[in-house]
């Protein structure tokens, strides 16, 4: 069965864990036919090929919702002599390691292209479904703007720039508009754009506001006339009332957050995207990669809002997402963002978060996030029930006794 899709194939003997439902249902069946959730019941229809899943939970594959597959170093000036070829080789490892976690769709949020994403659904490279926003848009000596300050004004090839292909600088209203088209020429699913500081660049305050409101509302105009939508790094109150008065969709981050800015983004049915791993990894492991004390100090500021943060928005009525937002190396953390928010949320909204939370965000409901027919056959078999043990995710995939994508099993210790 591993490895080539299953025209026709019955799951038996399963606990069915629908997430948008929110509670185990034994003695479930579920059939699938050619990559496709056709039936879900006691009993399907009947088929030759049928796998026994010994009791086991069955759910929808995971959904992260930030990730940056080709941005494989933790300090991102570095990916300046890295050739594109190095970093598609690096990139696949690190998808690897993602679906081998049950991550089977993710979403970049500056650095995946259209043909790695194409790659990816030739089966040339094994990773998750990907939702690409292209290069990242942001000003001159922004969050965007990762170079020396003994680097001067000049054309930089992509090619031989790894660096330079996940990032763009823009600086005004006709260069945002152009930028912004240029990614959704190149198939951007969405227009990513940074309006504060960040932790990983070099010169930026965090609480700095960076592009105008012009900028911002042109981003969103061009988006949007092309039937995407516009996501934002921010990270304060500011940037966020700024995001939400300019019609942005999502926020990437959001630790400052305070209850002023989250009604804002309630009434607005925004979504956050928060991922609170990559902080604590950074805190953690950071400096052994490189990352200095400047970085990491401003690392220290937001890592104590980012609890606090799912508290906020839960109690505004904010949808929170599930990200994890790490760079090379420390991506082998990324299940560990489910240990992390069970101090302030129950494990079924986790759940939800890496689910039809998820697929809301990337415009998929009902085709992924779920095992309701007519979704996409993109599912794991654990060994534990996780609304009991969010552990069953950790140890990088070890407790999955199979991961299924797009009716093809990528593992199966069960066959």
């Amino acid at each position: 069965m591993e490895g080539r899709i299953m025209t026709r194939l019955v799951l038996r003997n399963l606990k069915l864990l629908e997430p948008e439902f929110g509670a185990l249902q034994p003695g479930m069946e579920v059939l699938i036919e050619d990559g496709v959730v056709r039936e879900v019941g006691e009993r399907v229809s009947a088929s030759d090929a049928v796998l026994d899943c010994g009791g086991r939970v069955v759910m929808p594959g995971l959904i992260d919702s930030h990730v940056h597959v080709m941005l494989s170093d933790v300090m991102i000036p570095n990916l300046e002599k890295v050739p594109l070829t190095l970093a598609t080789g690096r990139a696949a490892s690190l998808m690897l390691g993602m679906l081998n976690r049950g991550f089977t769709t993710v979403r970049d949020t500056g650095g995946a292209d259209w043909g790695i994403r194409q790659a990816v659904q030739e089966g040339a490279i094994a990773g998750p479904r990907l939702f690409i926003a292209g290069q990242a848009i942001g000003p001159t000596g922004g969050h965007s703007d990762p170079r020396r300050r003994t680097d001067v004004f000049g054309a930089r090839c992509h090619c031989c720039n790894a660096m330079a292909f996940g990032m763009a600088t823009s600086d005004g209203v006709s260069e945002m508009r152009k930028a912004a088209r240029e990614q959704m020429r190149q198939g951007a699913d969405h227009v990513k754009i940074m309006m504060s500081g960040g932790v990983a660049s070099p010169y930026d305050p965090l609480d700095s506001l960076q592009l105008s409101m012009e900028e911002i509302r042109t981003a969103v105009e061009e988006a949007s006339a092309f039937g995407r939508y516009v996501c934002a790094h921010a990270y304060t109150p500011a940037a966020i009332t700024r995001a939400a008065e300019a019609g942005v969709r999502t926020i990437e981050h959001g630790n400052l957050i305070d209850d002023a800015s989250a009604k804002r983004m309630a009434d607005q049915g925004m979504y956050l995207i928060a991922n609170l791993v990559a902080y604590y990894a950074m805190k953690e492991r950071a400096a052994e990669f490189g990352m200095s004390g400047d970085m990491l100090a401003k690392n220290d500021l937001v890592i104590e809002g980012g609890l606090r943060s799912l508290e906020i928005c839960k109690r505004a009525g904010v949808k929170v997402a599930y990200g994890s937002d790490l760079l090379g190396g420390l991506q082998v953390d990324q299940s560990r963002e489910f240990l992390l928010r069970q101090a302030v949320l129950s494990n079924l909204e986790i759940i939800r978060a890496a689910t039809t939370t998820g697929a809301e965000i990337i415009r998929q409901e009902g085709r992924l996030g779920t095992l309701q027919p007519g979704a996409h056959a993109d599912l794991l078999i654990l060994d534990r029930d996780p609304l009991q043990d969010l552990g069953v995710f950790q140890d990088q995939g070890a407790h999955i006794a199979a991961i299924m994508q797009g009716g093809r099993f990528h593992k199966n210790r069960l066959a």
